[in-house]
């Protein structure tokens, strides 16, 4: 039995781990769980013992196809949780993530079937995000920062990298969406600050909004 604590380290793995294809390390696995090194290590040596990573002293962590079902099984659930929770309670997007986070920890693999079914099987969560199916697999999705988009060009949002309510609620400010079309009227060089065209409105928004959008050409 994987208890709730390895749980949320194995999802921390696997999020490190798409952010380069090489092991990760205990120092960032640290930072990502708040914690200190030495507890880090301690749990990783623990989830080794399970045969849920791959952990070499001094070289990083890898989570073994064991581990990286497990993680993506949490992943998935939390997922479809907050589908739930957006299209079924009415909660909005900032708010999900967190009820999410406990949700997602319930073992009852019929349940989650269950929802699945209920849900009509989404392939993605209020944040754009995919949807592992019940065998772990994950789909790709073509998306591409805001940032990169080249100036009068139409695109679509459609995810978000950050899921912070703060940002969440940013877009809500000034109507983004997923779904929302956005044209780019220009780009600042100095600041890379980008005044875009929103449902015919214009916006100016900063480096930092552009490189937390998604969006797929229109």
């Amino acid at each position: 039995m994987v208890t709730l604590s390895e749980e949320n380290y194995l999802k921390a793995i696997y999020h490190l781990a798409l952010r380069n294809d090489e092991k990760v390390s205990t120092n960032a696995i640290a930072q990502k769980m708040q914690t200190k090194a030495s507890s880090a290590t301690d749990m990783i040596k623990k989830l080794s013992e399970k045969g849920l990573v791959d952990y070499q002293k001094y070289k990083g962590v890898n989570l073994t196809e064991k581990g990286r079902l497990s993680a993506v099984s949490v992943i998935r659930k939390h997922r479809l949780w907050e589908v739930f929770l957006v299209d079924k309670l009415s909660f909005n997007w900032d708010e999900v993530h967190e009820v999410a986070e406990q949700l997602e920890h319930i073992k009852s693999e019929k349940l989650t079937q269950q929802l699945d079914a209920f849900l009509n099987y989404p392939t993605k969560d209020p944040h754009g995000d995919p949807i592992p199916d019940p065998s772990g697999n994950m789909p790709s999705t073509e998306k591409v920062l805001l940032a990169k988009i080249e100036n009068h060009k139409h695109c679509i949002c459609i995810g978000v990298k950050d899921s912070s309510a703060e940002f969440l609620q940013y877009l809500d400010k000034h109507n983004i969406a997923l779904g929302t079309e956005i044209t780019i009227v220009s780009k600042e060089s100095f600041d890379e600050s980008m005044t875009l065209k929103i449902n015919k409105t214009p916006l100016v928004i900063s480096k930092e909004v552009s490189h937390n959008l998604f969006v797929k050409i229109n």
